[in-house]
């Protein structure tokens, strides 16, 4: 999957959540079957273009799938290990790579080594396990000893990855992951706190069972270089360029986004042949439909998204205008149930919670339409970044390798404008230009200077045309 990962179009699920299962885990009731009926769901996935799935965490845990429970089960509220495996085959039969998200930096309180913490205390085997135990104080769960959670979470405790046993049992948890369930990835959560060494142990093991195994690192800040490297991980989730995406409209400036990609992938740019995971929205941030101001935004966004440097994905239900906030300290609005409906039929239900001023099949085919020109154009996929023009609501970029190149004119007014591209920019060997959204729209460069009228709230796509 590594060597072909500019391709990719991943599409992120969140089970517990695009499921409606409990919210928490009783750890007695019979396996559901909620996995096996996201099969249903690959048609659309297949329409979209998408070639490859995240699917957030899905073994056993207690309540929100980050508090494993148990690495070798699937959570009994998504299915069973059968259910994993037939969608895994299910998914790979369409095209389709599997990635899953894998919890190494901390357990939950039921986990079977803390929870034998919790019951024997010093005389614990597992006590070496976790990070910060300290039996001279209370945690403030209540417990005997404290310990360290992350990021001050106590349900979730912090696990000493550099303990051999520890490493042994997240390792072998790998192991079966590739063996029986033939995944082609996984997403490291909180990757920002795992040590590097960790990491690059990660990576030789899982490469050496399967060479082009992929793995991306969860990171909010930093410099991505220190993850995404040779012999440590292949992707980093792109954060600075998810947060330019939609405040550069919301501000009226799109100078923000326009430096973010000229200090990442410019000639200059420190991630340079990085292929950074980007997007919109995720499980962990609200939706981007209720993020932006001007719901017309969504389109040139999403453009945007799929044209820019990077491995684009779509969070379920974003792709129809899905709208979902942060309230009273709950995620919940951000991961719902999208049930099917008759109604939607190949939309796999579109949920009341969308935006009504958004057309939803029409931004769903917009999406289709931008993951299409990027899979049909190297440049948009392999070519190296270089800015046109810039100013608060209009921006201008264009996209080049081995002879093709393909220019992105981005108008975020209410208003067409009219793009002028600077003298001495290149806009390549031949003078005419072709709107891949548009192709009745054809602009002539003239010597070194091109001017592009765009649609309000639009973009064009622009490759060479025949003279």
């Amino acid at each position: 999957m590594t060597s072909s990962i500019t391709s990719r179009f991943f599409y992120h699920i969140y089970p517990l959540g695009m499921c409606g299962c409990p919210a928490r885990n009783d750890f007695t009731s019979p396996a559901s079957n909620c996995l096996v009926s996201l099969i249903t769901r690959i048609p659309h996935l297949v329409s979209l273009g998408v070639n490859a799935v995240y699917i957030g965490p899905l073994f056993e845990s207690t309540a929100h799938g980050y508090d494993t429970v148990d690495y070798y089960h699937v959570d009994r509220r998504l299915g069973n290990n059968d259910d994993l495996k037939a969608l895994v085959r299910a998914f790979h039969s369409a095209g389709i790579a599997v990635v899953l998200d894998a919890v190494f930096n901390h357990t939950g309180r039921d986990f079977f080594a803390f929870r034998d913490l919790r019951e024997k205390g010093r005389d614990s085997a597992y006590r070496s396990w976790y990070r910060g135990v300290d039996f001279s104080k209370r945690s403030p769960s209540g417990d005997d000893f404290t310990y360290e959670g992350w990021s001050g979470h106590y349900d979730l405790a912090k696990l000493d990855t550099e303990h051999h046993a520890v490493r042994e049992h997240l390792f072998g948890a790998v192991r079966f992951w590739i063996e029986e369930f033939g995944i082609d990835g996984i997403r490291l959560d909180a990757a920002d706190v795992l040590p590097h060494e960790f990491l690059d142990a990660l990576a030789s093991f899982s490469k050496s069972l399967k060479p082009d195994f992929w793995l991306m690192a969860e990171v909010v800040h930093g410099d991505y270089r220190k993850w995404a490297r040779s012999g440590r991980c292949d992707s980093v989730t792109n954060y600075e360029l998810y947060k330019g995406l939609w405040s550069s409209f919301n501000d009226r400036n799109f100078f923000e986004i326009a430096w973010s990609l000229n200090r990442q992938f410019a000639h200059d740019g420190m991630y340079q042949g990085l292929a950074l995971y980007t997007f919109a929205d995720n499980h962990d941030v609200n939706r981007v439909a209720s993020v932006i101001k001007n719901q017309a935004h969504l389109f040139p966004l999403y453009g945007l998204l799929f044209t820019v440097p990077g491995v684009p994905s779509i969070y379920y239900g974003s792709e129809w205008g899905l709208r979902g906030e942060k309230k009273h300290g709950s995620d919940a609005e951000l991961r719902p149930a999208i049930r099917d409906t008759a109604e939607h039929g190949r939309l796999s239900g579109v949920p009341p919670a969308c935006d009504p001023t958004v057309d939803s099949k029409a931004l769903e085919g917009a999406i289709r339409n931008f993951a299409r020109i990027k899979a049909e154009n190297p440049a948009l996929r392999e070519g190296n970044y270089r800015q046109l023009n810039v100013t608060s609501e209009q921006f201008a970029f264009i996209r080049e390798c081995e002879g093709e190149s393909a220019i992105v004119a981005v108008n975020a007014s209410e208003r067409a404008a009219e793009i002028f591209f600077a003298p001495g920019a290149q806009c390549g060997t031949r003078g005419y230009w072709r709107d891949t959204l548009d192709p009745s729209a054809v602009f002539r460069c003239a010597g070194e200077r091109l001017a592009v009228t765009v649609p309000p709230s639009w973009l064009r796509i622009l490759v060479h045309a025949n003279d």
